[in-house]
């Protein structure tokens, strides 16, 4: 399980550091400016968990998360300088970062003896809060606030299914890839027939 995690998040902080290029890419902003945003969307979920956990940032604790952050940054920026980048190139890697981050998040959480609940929202901050960071580094409203489909509530229906499952007694590894399956599985069938939640209108 520990080796999991730990490859899971290598790929989760990989992963949204590409989104963040891309989405730095859209902006035209210079490589300062995109490996800032990748590297503040690769680690800004698990520095918030780890802060709030109070426990030891895991990118100070190991910096191979920190240098596979700038150095995916750096491949990214130049790949996607010679082709153009649609949305579906932006989205779908997004849902994996937040698949493996929330269930990395969660799990972290959980080590740490954190009750459930407040697990299963440490993985939901985990996994959103990196692409927080980017959009507001980016000058625009964040995903996750906007209407639109289901975004931050797979996080969590993740979260819960990985700990329901090893409540069960399913064991962990077991119950991590599952749970970041239905993540994916859930985020992609929103993307693909734009499920939403119910928006706020108020009375006339």
């Amino acid at each position: 399980m520990e080796a999991l995690l730990y490859w899971a998040g290598m790929a989760a902080v990989a992963v949204n550091a590409i989104t963040g290029v891309l989405e730095a890419e859209r902006k035209h902003m210079d490589m300062v400016g995109a490996i800032t945003v990748a590297t503040a969307t690769a680690i800004g979920g698990g520095t918030l968990r780890d802060v709030l956990l109070n426990r030891e940032v895991f990118w100070v604790a190991d910096q191979a998360y920190l240098a596979t952050a700038i150095a995916v940054a750096v491949l990214t920026f130049f790949w996607a300088r010679k082709r153009p980048i649609s949305e579906q190139q932006f989205l779908y890697p997004d849902a994996v970062g937040l698949a493996l981050f929330s269930v990395v998040g969660a799990q972290a959480a959980l080590q740490w003896h954190a009750p459930w609940l407040v697990a299963s929202v440490m993985g939901v901050v985990t996994g959103v809060f990196g692409g927080v960071l980017r959009d507001v580094f980016c000058n625009q409203v964040p995903l996750i606030f906007l209407p639109g489909e289901l975004y931050a509530t797979v996080a969590w229906v993740g979260a819960l299914t990985l700990i329901g499952l090893q409540e069960l007694g399913v064991d962990g590894t077991t119950a991590a890839w599952v749970a970041m399956a239905v993540i994916l599985v859930l985020r992609a069938a929103a993307i693909r027939f734009r499920i939403r939640l119910p928006t706020f209108n108020a009375p006339s």
